[in-house]
């Protein structure tokens, strides 16, 4: 079974730090750019990180720059987000994808990706 299965997630208070675990099983995971999407209450879907497949070139969204590293283990199929200095903006369900289909700077859906994770909730107090 082709899947994406996010873990980390829970509640911390602003300044805080959690790391995001995104866990590939059933395709060749390696092959694949990842990305980072969050959606806020009531908003729409925003583009946090992305990871090229080798590892080599990553992207974050100005919002997040300077707080949050995406990284890979190509070995363990696993891609993670280490999130610091974390702002109750960052409230979000968070969600791992793979297999982009459209643009990555364009408007978002889960339909223009071919591996879409479960989500986990990030909660930020302040």
């Amino acid at each position: 079974q082709d899947q994406l299965v996010e873990s980390g997630g829970g509640s911390v208070q602003a300044g805080g730090s959690l790391r995001l675990s995104c866990a590939a099983s059933g395709f060749t995971f390696s092959n694949y750019d990842v990305y980072w999407v969050r959606q806020a209450p009531g908003k729409g879907l925003e583009r946090v990180s992305r990871i090229y497949s080798g590892g080599w070139a990553t992207y974050y969204a100005d919002s997040v720059k300077g707080r949050f590293t995406i990284s890979r283990d190509n070995a363990k199929n696993t891609v993670y987000l280490q999130m610091n200095s974390l702002k109750p903006e960052d409230t979000a369900m968070y969600y791992c994808a793979a297999g982009l289909t459209g643009s990555w700077y364009g408007p978002l859906s889960p339909a223009d990706f071919r591996y879409w994770g479960q989500g986990t909730q990030v909660t930020v107090s302040s």
